[in-house]
């Protein structure tokens, strides 16, 4: 019988480890979660393979210290697409297949078998708790219909009476069968429109068999209601349905509306925002559930009967990570469903135009939705404010807050757009022209003036705010720019009646969500004032008016996707007014009313504005024509960081298919009192870039002095 396993380890060593098995009771197979030492610390390791000898001296070989559970924590399809990331993304192995994990299981602490489910009891089907315990009752009806998990009941602050329950006899905790019975028939649909009905007529037959669905649909259009549709299809034949969406404040939205739709499945989420606990306990939850909503990262959530992967808002940045491994959700979803064999749906009103283009080029295949599925409901007029002909006070021209309070006046909602968080952008000195600078980065601190504080955007630094200028003395300093702080109470002053809410990453936390749709849907909100954590996926009927302030600085930026990454953002937020009876308004404040970006938002048309971007981007040789990785360094000095790049140019294997770039600072050239530089490599040939990439990989690792940092980034989005 083999001994020797095979081990990942979280390094940054593009190589496994072998390590002796002591004798011990059970089989240990790949994806088993094991405790090894390493140097002179203790690592949790995930088990690739067994052997009966080894390359190392049997003297030099360790010892496995545990094996961490009685089952593999990592099921084959998982590993088969770990690899496929450590290959194409150029990342160690192990580092990936540990990040696939909740933080807990990472530690090396071992994990219940057993995932928490409450269910109902014998006892509890006829019980009749007294008149007082209404919450006790209201959970019991729940039970009746559907089993809630641990956390779920936690998140909706329903713990202690899931106690009083267990207590009375009336439910247990348990672990429910990979295959439950067959759920009640989906309530709550409604009818399907004439596009809806087409779509699903494409689709239903080609859920059976891999490919690529991209549904275009402006906002409003009932993707929603075709995902479920489709999930409904597959939970049908007894397998499961993945949904991945951008943001966590989706979350509890979407998680209501699925669980409406279906009584009695077992519904899972997965994301950043739950607790250590929570987390754990869903990812054990996700291979008995039917269907399961996250952000990211639960692309490699052990999902045994997977039948459907459905990504919402395809074109979010969010679904690619920054740091780490820097890969795109949507294409390892994509990766997933080849390798499972198993349609994958992209959805978006504003699709990528990497996404499109291969909807165009037939690779992928096109769905449009072109008219809103509630029949009253149209596409909101969208008008621009002139900012070169008309005053700003405190950000507003006399035409928004005019538009705010008609609104205001009719009993209906609006949404004003301002992203960027904080009171203002920047502290300054109005005698010697000093702006609030970050000392570790190049950026200026952001002034929050509820919390007292100047913060960084970037880095996280803090500092207090001065009672006087640093540089000359000056005690009347002056906020610079508009905040969303800064303009909640603006907003409060001008219009004092107004219930105004603001939505930024300061002000709200994952469970406020579920608290803050109620009160929208129940009408103790007028204003909801925010940043792009409002742009999509948020259903509002009584919204009518969209203000959209300061978009201007995208309209230049040197960053060639700044252009479509703004008109996904406008349309985005345009497409939150008028989605019920009443008719939507869009206001947009600009100083560039003449830019072709605002002639094709005006007509709703994402598809010319598509074209005109992807004719450009063909004559420019920029992707979606080309593919990219860069090379990012980071070190003490710019000097050293530019060095590392030069002696890592000069050392990249010679193929004609392939430039690169000359080493340059990157945008942001300082964060976080490190120096930062990048080098770009771009191909029109991806398997040539793959296969340059591959080579030169390993001779990045003998370059002397080191960096600090170095990093590849395959598909970079921001540079």
């Amino acid at each position: 019988m083999p001994s020797i396993l095979q081990v990942a380890l979280d390094t940054p060593l593009h190589r496994l480890f072998d390590y002796r098995l002591p004798a011990q009771p059970g089989t240990v197979r790949p994806g088993h979660l094991v405790e090894v030492p390493f140097g002179r610390t203790r690592q949790t390791g995930v088990v690739l393979g067994l052997q009966s000898d080894s390359a190392i001296l049997a003297d030099k070989l360790r010892d496995v210290i545990r094996v961490l559970d009685d089952r593999p924590a990592l099921s084959p399809d998982i590993l088969r697409l770990a690899r496929f990331c450590a290959e194409y993304y150029h990342f160690p192995l192990g580092a990936i297949l540990l990040a696939t994990l909740p933080p807990r299981l990472r530690n090396a602490m071992p994990f219940a078998a057993e995932t928490p489910w409450l269910t109902l009891t014998e006892a509890g089907a006829t019980a009749q708790p007294g008149a007082r315990a209404r919450a006790q009752r209201a959970l019991l009806e729940t039970l009746r219909k559907s089993s809630p998990s641990r956390a779920a009941l936690r998140a909706q602050k329903q713990s202690r009476h899931a106690a009083a329950l267990v207590a009375s006899g009336w439910a247990v905790w348990s672990r429910l069968p990979a295959h439950a019975a067959i759920a009640p028939p989906t309530t709550g649909a409604p009818a399907a429109t004439a596009g809806q009905q087409l779509a699903l007529d494409h689709l239903l037959p080609a859920l059976t068999q891999f490919g690529v669905h991209l549904i275009h649909g402006v906002t409003g259009s009932g993707k929603t209601e075709l995902y479920l549709r489709l999930i409904d299809s597959v939970l049908t034949t007894g397998r499961q349905a993945l949904m991945l969406i951008p943001e966590i404040a989706l979350t509890p939205q979407l998680t209501q509306h699925v669980q409406r739709r279906f009584p009695g499945r077992r519904i899972a989420t997965l994301h950043s925002g739950l607790s250590e606990t929570a987390r754990v306990e869903n990812w054990l939850a996700a291979p008995d559930c039917d269907i399961l909503l996250g952000t990211r990262l639960s692309v490699f959530a052990p999902l045994p009967r997977l039948g459907l992967i459905v990504v919402d808002e395809e074109h979010d940045g969010s679904f690619k990570q920054q740091d780490g491994l820097r890969y795109s959700a949507r294409d390892v979803a994509i990766a997933r469903g080849k390798q499972a064999g198993i349609a994958v749906v992209l959805g978006s009103a504003t699709p990528s135009l990497e996404s499109y283009a291969q909807a165009l080029n037939g690779r992928y295949q096109l769905i449009e939705l072109k008219q809103r599925a509630v029949s009253q409901a149209r596409l909101p007029d969208i008008e621009l404010v002139d900012l070169r002909h008309l005053p700003v006070d405190n950000g507003l021209t006399r035409p928004a807050l005019t538009a705010l309070a008609d609104t205001l006046a009719r009993g209906e909602q609006s949404l004003v757009f301002l992203n960027r968080r904080g009171y203002a952008p920047a502290l300054y000195c109005p005698s010697c022209a000093w702006v609030s600078p970050c000392p570790r980065c190049s950026a200026r601190l952001v002034l929050h003036r509820t919390a007292h504080r100047l913060k960084c955007h970037h880095c996280g630094y803090e500092a207090r705010i001065p009672a006087e200028c640093p540089g000359c003395g000056n005690p009347d300093l002056k906020p610079l720019g508009q905040g969303t702080q800064r303009l909640e109470e603006t907003l409060a002053t001008l219009l004092p009646a107004a219930r105004i809410r603001r939505i930024d990453r300061d002000s709200m936390r994952p469970r406020a969500w579920a608290e803050l749709g109620e009160a929208v849907h129940g009408g103790t909100v007028d204003i909801l004032l925010g940043t792009q954590m409002l742009a999509k996926g948020h259903d509002f009927p009584n919204m009518t008016l969209a203000l959209i302030l300061d978009t201007d600085g995208a309209l230049y930026s040197p960053d060639f996707r700044a252009t479509e990454r703004l008109f996904a953002q406008l349309m985005q937020v345009a497409g939150r007014a008028g989605r019920a009876d009443k008719p939507g308004r869009v206001l947009i404040q600009t100083a560039f009313p003449d830019h072709p970006l605002f002639r094709y938002l005006q007509r709703h048309d994402y598809a010319g504005y598509a074209h005109e971007l992807l004719a450009e981007r063909r004559q420019l040789d920029l992707p979606p024509f080309t593919r990219q990785v860069l090379l990012r360094a980071e070190a003490t000095t710019m000097d050293a960081a530019l060095a590392f790049l030069q002696r890592a140019a000069a050392l990249a294997p010679d193929m004609a298919d392939v430039s690169v770039f000359g080493a340059v600072p990157a945008p942001m050239a300082r964060v976080a009192n490190l120096e930062r530089a990048q080098l770009l490599i771009q191909s029109a040939n991806r398997p040539a870039l793959q296969k340059f990439v591959h080579d030169w990989r390993p001779r990045l690792d003998t370059i002397k002095p080191r960096v600090t940092r170095w990093s590849l980034d395959v598909d970079p989005l921001v540079f």
